[in-house]
């Protein structure tokens, strides 16, 4: 046998015994994790003391060759790790008192001073300087209403709370 050959052989042996490499396309099970997180946190998704939003599914990690280990909570999250293939990701934890964003878009009583696809100023203040700028809604909403808006196609969306008809006040960037 010669050596080329060999080294073939033992380069399939090795692809064979190590799971990250076994399968190119395969990834951990992200929802085994999330759920794995919420047992271990003994509390739902949205709940005070629970992860404060699913794990996010366009995650792409390598499989873990030995259950994935979960860091107690610190600094308003948890730490899932993989030890041997040196991946980690931090779970934001709710707090006792802390919205969700769920909680957050409930419509406010009264009619919808903005509707979704209507066009609105989005508006940011800060100290002595208000900053403004068009906007698209996301989703109807009545005075004191958070909402989400877009400022165009391919940005982010921002929270934001709509203050009169057309008019969203900025909450947060997510």
């Amino acid at each position: 046998m010669g050596s080329s050959v060999r080294a073939a052989i033992l380069l399939a042996m090795a692809a064979m015994a190590s799971p990250a490499t076994a399968m190119p396309g395969q990834f951990e099970d992200i929802g085994t994790l999330e759920a794995r997180v919420v047992a271990a946190l003994d509390a739902e998704i949205g709940a005070p003391g629970g992860p404060v939003a699913p794990i996010d599914r366009r995650l792409k990690l390598a499989p873990c060759p030995s259950p994935a280990t979960i860091d107690p909570p610190a600094l308003g999250a948890v730490a899932v790790r993989c030890q041997q293939l040196g991946w980690r990701i931090r779970v934001p934890l709710r707090l006792a008192g802390q919205q969700t964003a769920a909680m957050a878009a409930q419509p406010v009583a009264g009619p919808p001073l903005v509707r979704r696809g209507d066009p609105v100023e989005l508006i940011a203040q800060g100290d002595g300087l208000t900053v403004s700028t068009q906007a698209v809604a996301q989703e109807d909403g009545s005075a004191g209403a958070h909402i989400r808006v877009k400022t165009d196609a391919k940005s982010p969306i921002i929270v934001g709370e709509v203050m009169e008809m057309g008019k969203v006040r900025i909450i947060s960037l997510n």
